[in-house]
């Protein structure tokens, strides 16, 4: 793990192999301040000659030979107040170029702005996020440099318990969302139901105060977990169910999570083509993101109550798989027909969160690569929000802001309910056609009793098939971040 430090005063207390001078549209003399006069000037020519403005993409690197730093990049940060987003933007950028020098200690120089533990805490998670790769399939590996430390600097810096607080916190996070992505990335043929639960289990060797159960096949079959054993049914891979909890001192809330582990998922009878399954590997990452999340909490210490709940399974075909038509009864009495097997999570989502509700919980929050509809509404950016509980919704908003992974609000519409009626059960898994994002929420909602309820649909930003500023082409790890500044903020 790169080793991350703070320190108080200008870019001339930095020395490093690379030093990254952030400078805002139109301010670069703002950015040179407290560099030797000489090379000041020489930047400011080169500045003049490339037309460096300061704007998001522009970028300059000096090799200052002999100098106290060895190479110099001058990045843009663009017009106005830099976001939380665009500084952690400029901490993969800086990577990259750290990447490309070889340089093992780098050095940002925040200026002011290094007062925001905010700040703080975007460039850095930028930094270090941008790093990942996974290639341990690839026989041959590129070279990206060892970076083994960063320093951050400026003047002012906030004070030394808040300054901890964000390089923990970055330290502690940032790496569950790393494992996330590793466990999104491998293939299906590995990380089946049984590793998912398996990695769990060894994260709870290492994490104190974190417990983990996890259910067989048997076991599940006891609880009547009826959905997760109707979507297994098709595939030799047994389900498991993963129950994680963690109890922090003085607990302020008790949350339940909630993840879909669809750990391949082929649509069942109901076949999806060939193009279609090619990334469905990663079916499983709102119970990845759920695994991380009360992982990094515990690790944290937060003063919270977490419980993760995970259904894993496959969905494939095969003599023994759910038919359209079936109907399945679940343990808090409703039937469901299964019109289209291709709408599974649904079926496995709606076991955990009945059990969920059980506890009787202050928030409920359930995250699942539910729908393709809401990869067409909302993109690969943002993942769609919806929920019982307004409150809860403008708290996750916030948390996904401030956490640079943005949700969008789409509504809980009563009158689509109707499109769930069904002939021969109190509802069916699929609606008409229309508004598939909220018809997936509506049907989660039949077994939300009782408690404040939140769905993320993140279909789309779970996983990218091109690079990002800080996430490269795979999964991404996307809530695990947003999940922690949400407990970071209950009162």
């Amino acid at each position: 793990m790169i080793a991350l430090q703070l320190r108080r005063g200008g870019p001339d207390v930095a020395a490093a192999d690379l030093l990254v001078l952030p400078a805002a549209e139109g301010e670069i003399g703002r950015a040179l301040q407290g560099l030797d006069r000489a090379l000041a000037r020489v930047l400011r020519r080169r500045a003049a000659a490339v037309a460096f403005r300061g704007r998001p993409d522009d970028a300059l690197v000096h090799q200052a030979d002999g100098a106290r730093n060895r190479a110099i990049a001058l990045m843009g940060l663009g017009r106005g107040p830099a976001s939380g987003d665009v500084w952690r933007r400029l901490g993969a950028r800086a990577r990259r170029e750290a990447e490309r020098q070889g340089a093992r200690r780098v050095a940002i120089h925040l200026g002011w702005p290094a007062g925001d533990a905010e700040v703080i805490t975007a460039a850095a998670e930028g930094f270090l996020l941008a790093g990942y790769r996974f290639d341990r399939y690839k026989s041959e590996r590129t070279d990206r440099g060892r970076v083994d430390r960063l320093l951050l600097v400026g003047d002012p810096i906030p004070p030394a318990a808040a300054a901890r607080a964000a390089l923990r916190s970055v330290e502690t996070v940032v790496p569950h969302v790393l494992r996330v992505r590793d466990l999104v990335n491998e293939p299906a043929s590995v990380a089946t139901p049984r590793y998912l639960a398996a990695q769990a289990e060894e994260l709870a060797h290492g994490v104190p105060r974190l417990e983990v159960e996890v259910w067989d096949e048997k076991r599940i079959a006891r609880e009547n977990l009826a959905g997760l054993l109707a979507v297994a049914r098709g595939s030799r891979e047994e389900p498991r169910f993963v129950k994680l909890h963690y109890a922090g001192s003085d607990a302020r809330a008790r949350v339940a999570l909630v993840g879909k582990a669809i750990t391949f998922d082929s649509g069942g009878l109901s076949l999806k083509p060939p193009k279609a399954m090619e990334t469905m590997k990663y079916d499983m990452a709102g119970g990845a993101t759920v695994i991380g999340a009360v992982a990094a909490a515990a690790e944290l210490g937060l003063p919270v109550d977490v419980t993760g709940y995970v259904p894993a399974s496959e969905n494939l075909p095969g003599g023994r798989a759910q038919k359209p038509g079936d109907v399945i009864r679940y343990a808090n009495g409703k039937t469901v027909e299964v019109l289209n097997t291709d709408a599974e999570g649904r079926l496995v989502l709606a076991d955990a969160l009945a059990l969920a509700c059980r506890a009787q919980p202050d928030a409920v929050i359930d995250l699942a690569t539910l729908t393709g509809a809401a990869r067409v509404a909302l993109g690969t950016l943002y993942a769609g929000v919806l929920g019982n509980d307004q409150r809860l919704v403008d708290q996750l908003v916030a948390a996904g802001r401030a956490a640079g992974e943005p949700l969008w609000q789409l509504p809980l519409v009563p009158e689509y309910r109707e499109d769930l009626k069904s002939p021969v059960a109190d509802l069916r898994n699929v609606g008409g056609g229309d508004a598939g994002t909220i018809i997936g929420a509506l049907f989660l909602a039949e077994f939300v009793e009782g408690v404040r309820w939140a769905h993320l649909d993140i279909a789309g930003p779970a996983f990218t098939d091109k690079d990002l500023p800080y996430a490269p082409r795979g999964g991404t790890g996307f809530g695990v971040r947003l999940l922690l500044r949400y407990l970071q903020g209950l009162r």
